[in-house]
């Protein structure tokens, strides 16, 4: 089966095997989704296959919780808290934004520090921001910040590089999102065969990229290819994102070609995890990079187009326990 695709002026054709196979602060501009409706410990430890029903997940003591809100930007307050002189409270990031003046009764705020909030908050116990998404673990109040910043159960950002999309949620909404709103091609199979079109490849810029996402091994990977300058040199990039963590992402392997005319280069690595961010990747070169001149030598013809042919696999890693060495299973 054949797709196709343009955006920038590129096209994309795609064909491929059509086999099933089975430190983050709290961001006021990032629209959450998510594909069921949350769930507590309990009904995580069960799915963990547990069999023992864990309690339930604790919210924070309102009240509590309250006072150690930033009226300002209402994230949850760290030393320094400061105070005016009447006993309002506010964060060390807010103090500045408000020209010193109290956001309450504006007063000069000076440098008081409210020693007695944060003596508080030191013998306090809350669970982690992410409970309500799954999370059982319950922390001091100054350890749950550090936590929540690489909590196994926070959102993911859309991993759409192509604008800044402020979307955040778990793995079956983002590929809903991907797929509804910027309409991203979506392949099952764990093979692919894309040719890459531009009329005129003299213009690189970091805008012209595309996104496909294939779901094999019952999870979904992201294919990214762009084009950018490399110092002074334009080329361009292939590579492949998991859409899970980085823990997950290690138990697959892919490679990538392109060639023609009787040569041919090859990738082989690990997906990055999505938790990553495309620029990233990038920056570290994680991928198939084919330089401008290579490219269109591959593209034959007079060189003033580029056809980029790139074809590749995905496999998953399993682990022989007898021998201890891993063998590769590709989707067949």
């Amino acid at each position: 089966m054949t797709m196709a695709m343009e955006l920038d002026s590129i096209e994309c054709v795609s064909s491929y095997d059509g086999l099933d196979e089975d430190e983050i602060p709290h961001d006021h501009h990032h629209h959450h989704f998510s594909s069921a409706k949350p769930h507590n410990a309990a009904a995580n430890n069960n799915a963990r296959g547990t069999g023992i029903p864990g309690p339930p997940a604790i919210a924070p003591a309102n009240s509590v919780h309250e006072l150690l809100e930033c009226p300002v930007c209402t994230n949850s307050m760290y030393p320094p808290i400061h105070q005016c002189s009447n006993g309002h409270t506010l964060c060390s990031t807010c103090k500045t934004r408000v020209h010193n003046r109290c956001p309450t009764c504006r007063q000069e705020l000076g440098d008081i520090r409210c020693l007695a909030l944060e003596k508080v908050a030191e013998s306090l116990e809350f669970p982690c921001k992410f409970y309500n998404l799954g999370c059982p673990e319950i922390f001091p109040y100054y350890s749950k910040l550090k936590h929540e910043t690489v909590c196994n159960f926070r959102p993911y950002n859309c991993p759409y590089a192509g604008s800044e999309c402020s979307v955040v949620g778990d793995i079956p909404a983002l590929i809903s999102h991907l797929r509804d709103d910027h309409k991203v091609d979506m392949h099952t199979g764990c093979t692919f065969n894309h040719r890459y079109v531009k009329a005129n490849p003299r213009e690189v810029e970091n805008a012209t990229w595309m996104l496909t996402v294939f779901h094999c091994f019952g999870q979904y990977f992201c294919l990214h290819f762009e084009a950018f300058q490399l110092g002074m040199a334009p080329v361009y990039m292939a590579f492949l994102r998991f859409m899970g963590d980085e823990s997950e992402a290690r138990n697959y392997s892919y490679s990538l070609e392109v060639g023609a005319n009787g040569r041919k280069l090859i990738w082989e690595g690990t997906p990055r995890s999505v938790r990553d961010s495309h620029k990233k990747v990038r920056d570290s070169h994680d991928g198939l990079i084919i330089q401008r001149n290579m490219a269109l030598f591959f593209s034959g013809g007079d060189r003033k187009e580029l056809k980029l042919r790139v074809t590749g696999k995905i496999w998953k890693e399993q682990q022989n326990s007898e021998a201890g060495v891993c063998i590769p299973n590709i989707c067949s």
